[in-house]
């Protein structure tokens, strides 16, 4: 009976200290893991700020793209001011298309006049004159008109022949220059207007001035410049219809000398035929 007393007595205490260590044990995995999950915590929260952080600075708002070409050049027309900028456009405007219509004229003027002699020639000692008038009235440009001028006048003799093609050839080349002299004008009033616009933009920055009662680089510096955008602008416009006005004339230097140089050698295939 005591052994039993005895051996229950062990059961219990070993009982209560394995319950004891068990409960110290989840008491302080319970502890650490709420340690664990505060420190994961702390970490996410941690992690989470520097992500953030790395996202705004990265975010950094874009630096704005330059402005088209066409988009500056519209906003300085408008700081220059309506009034003589529109002038100069309009003389651009007029001045463009007084050349094109010039550039086309000359071009379709322009002629192989070796290849068109060669076909009076042969017209003339195979069909007479008649066939020759009829080529020179299907080609385009002045050298054929001058040809059929010539033709038409070769029953009155080679005197009249070479006066006509004198007088013609004239006729012709006043033609070939026609509207130059008002590309010329707006190349020459362009710049002018543009200066214009410089002395009245100072006035006006005076002017200013005079109101203030002091000199400020605010009022100083926009009236110098609207006068300045008005002189940029008729230089440009000046520069672009001179480099068409010499194309041009350069284009009538070049029909004119072909006038000639096939006048003459029209002339002797006329004398040659009359022999």
């Amino acid at each position: 009976m005591k052994k039993l007393i005895a051996f229950l007595t062990i059961a219990v205490m070993l009982t209560f200290g394995l319950s004891t260590v068990v409960f110290s044990q989840d008491t302080e995995l319970g502890t650490d893991t709420a340690q664990t999950e505060m420190a994961s915590d702390t970490l996410m929260a941690d992690t989470t700020a520097a992500v953030e952080e790395v996202a705004e600075s990265t975010l950094e708002p874009e630096p704005e793209q330059a402005a088209a070409w066409h988009q500056v050049l519209k906003e300085k027309f408008i700081e220059g001011g309506a009034g003589f900028m529109g002038i100069v456009l309009l003389a651009l405007i007029l001045g463009l298309a007084l050349s094109f219509e010039r550039i086309i004229y000359l071009n379709l003027s322009t002629t192989s006049t070796t290849k068109l002699l060669n076909q009076v020639e042969t017209a003339i000692d195979t069909k007479g004159i008649d066939a020759a008038k009829e080529i020179c009235k299907n080609t385009r440009g002045p050298v054929a008109s001058i040809f059929y001028q010539g033709l038409d006048k070769y029953d009155e003799g080679l005197d009249t022949v070479e006066k006509s093609i004198i007088s013609y050839g004239g006729v012709m080349t006043g033609r070939l220059e026609k509207g130059l002299s008002w590309i010329a004008l707006f190349i020459a009033i362009a710049p002018m207007l543009g200066f214009m616009g410089t002395v009245i933009g100072m006035i006006g920055a005076f002017d200013n001035i005079e109101a203030m009662g002091d000199i400020s680089p605010t009022i100083v510096a926009r009236g110098i410049k609207v006068a300045l955008l008005t002189t940029v602008f008729g230089l440009i416009v000046a520069i672009i219809l001179q480099v068409f006005y010499n194309y041009c004339v350069a284009k009538i230097d070049a029909i004119v000398n072909d006038m000639e140089d096939s006048s003459i050698s029209f002339i002797d295939i006329l004398a040659k035929h009359k022999k």
